[in-house]
């Protein structure tokens, strides 16, 4: 990168524009916003209703309210995962199968 006195207002100015439309990128374009009083987190009051909003470029516009958590997600994109049966035994990070010395028996 060239020093900062040397680079042309123009190459600036068109680089900084690049720089914050990749940054608006990386925010998102959707948001969720709950409705109840207190603690904004998921887990605290995961019924309560969320207000839905989407970037329309100069500010966030309501699309909607989601009737809990699960819905909000399923607006953000985010997809459930499927519940494992009683069944199938737990997904351990990095271990397969057979036994080993650093394993319980």
């Amino acid at each position: 990168m060239t020093d900062p006195e040397d680079e042309p207002l123009a190459d600036w100015a068109a680089r900084r524009e690049r720089d914050r439309a990749e940054q608006r990128q990386k925010l998102g374009k959707r948001r969720v916003v709950p409705l109840s009083e207190g603690a904004r987190a998921s887990h605290i009051a995961p019924d309560a209703p969320r207000l839905l909003l989407e970037w329309n470029g100069t500010g966030w516009t309501t699309c909607g309210v989601a009737a809990n958590a699960d819905a909000a997600r399923e607006f953000l994109g985010h997809v459930p995962e499927p519940e494992a049966g009683h069944d199938a035994p737990p997904s351990w990070p990095g271990l397969g199968p057979g036994r080993g010395r650093h394993r319980k028996p």
